[in-house]
């Protein structure tokens, strides 16, 4: 590649049309080059694609489908690959068409609150490119320092402050896609998302491109919140803490963010980068963060804190700037990264509980563990109940993957309160 001609001898004629629609330093086609394609973010499973081709515009990523449905090959769309539900990863022979190198903003209305962006854009970088002029995008997914807003409009993707701002497609206003013809359409005109008949754009958000592809959106950005506090909480029992989330929303407090570790989680996110200094003999801590106007945050979080230590809570802290802040959430959501510190791979479930379930949820996955004898540690949004178990295990040791496997089956149903 690096602008040298390639040797293209003994390509299939499917690579020969797709090098001819992109260019041919756009087309991957070896297994070395295919390997790192195998999976997402979700490692367990993996399938080798048949090829990787890179879209530079709609243009492209049109008559691409065209070619691969004429030729009746698979295909499947990819942004970023920190997904982690293996929605970007192949079986086995697919085309991945990957959008990455869509990345262009291109157009900003901030007097009507809103952004155009192709789906390559990454999810922080909307907020950087905005910040100065006091605006942000709400959803704030782990990943969002790489994965794409296109890929979280396929996955629907939430982040930490989703409990009071709501996920991706609260703050989708209008789409472009690739229709699985070929075809070329726009869902909910820009800024004007309430057109008369089904919920298009709800639909096509979180459909893992299954019904299309996304080429461009429209989402919308809010202003800066006026005051923030950011408060921690550490707990020597975890049923202490579960129980003070669901009195904090008892309590008529929507948070803007509440997460939680457990004694695990602190372990690998102190032994890795951004370590806080959190106490190693804790069971758990809530991260918790209210966000609004100046006139009565002080309020909201010390009403906050006093639902903790009526919890039996053994320590709060409140940050005492923004550096601090920072730190918090850099610690917080470096969490499933920082598993790699503590353990060679893990599995991780997503799911949804009542609040009032976690106590026993929360009981079960311990006694799954135990069963499978595989540590388990817990990073979540404890304020709506979505849960993250990370399995812990060795893929080189015989046996471990499968064990993790079927934890991780036993978790999920759980989540979904099946025996």
């Amino acid at each position: 590649m690096f602008g040298k001609k390639r040797k293209l001898q003994g390509l299939d004629a499917i690579t020969r049309k797709l090098m001819a629609i992109v260019g041919e330093n756009e087309v991957l086609y070896k297994k070395e080059d295919l390997i790192s394609y195998e999976c997402d973010g979700y490692t367990m499973y993996k399938g080798m694609p048949r090829a990787v081709v890179f879209v530079k515009d709609t243009q492209q990523v049109s008559q691409v489908v065209q070619c691969l449905n004429k030729e009746e090959i698979p295909y499947i769309a990819r942004g970023a690959g920190t997904g982690l539900s293996g929605g970007a990863t192949p079986l086995g022979g697919e085309v991945l068409i990957s959008l990455v190198k869509m990345k262009r903003m291109l157009h900003l209305d901030l007097e009507n609150r809103k952004a155009v962006v192709e789906p390559g854009y990454i999810n922080l970088k909307l907020t950087q490119s905005i910040s100065d002029k006091g605006y942000y995008y709400a959803p704030d997914p782990s990943s969002q320092y790489a994965c794409t807003i296109g890929g979280n409009v396929a996955e629907n993707s939430g982040g930490a402050h989703c409990l009071k701002y709501g996920v991706t497609t609260n703050h989708i206003l209008g789409l472009e896609i690739v229709l699985p013809s070929g075809e070329i359409v726009e869902i909910g005109e820009e800024g004007v998302p309430d057109q008369p008949g089904y919920d298009l754009l709800g639909l096509l958000t979180g459909s893992e491109g299954t019904l299309g592809i996304v080429t461009k959106v429209t989402v919308k950005v809010l202003k800066n919140p006026e005051a923030k506090k950011t408060a921690l909480a550490y707990f020597d029992d975890i049923d202490d803490a579960s129980q003070a989330v669901s009195d904090i929303i008892a309590a008529g407090i929507i948070p803007a963010a509440l997460e939680m570790m457990d004694e695990i989680a602190i372990e690998g996110v102190e032994s890795a980068a951004y370590p806080v200094g959190h106490p190693r003999d804790i069971a758990s801590f809530l991260l918790i963060e209210v966000d609004g106007i100046a006139v009565g945050i002080d309020d909201q979080i010390e009403e906050i804190l006093t639902v903790c230590k009526q919890n039996n809570v053994r320590e709060v802290k409140v940050a005492k700037d923004e550096a601090e802040r920072s730190l918090w959430w850099a610690n917080r959501k470096m969490g499933f990264g920082a598993m790699g510190a503590i353990s060679p791979d893990y599995l991780v479930q997503d799911g949804v509980i009542p609040r009032t379930r976690l106590p026993e949820v929360l009981a079960k996955i311990t006694q799954i563990s135990r069963k499978y004898d595989l540590r388990i540690a817990n990073i979540f949004h404890a304020g709506d109940g979505n849960l993250h178990p990370l399995i812990l295990f060795d893929a080189s040791v015989p046996g471990e993957s499968e064990r993790a496997s079927r934890a991780g089956s036993e978790c999920l149903k759980e989540k979904r309160g099946r025996d």
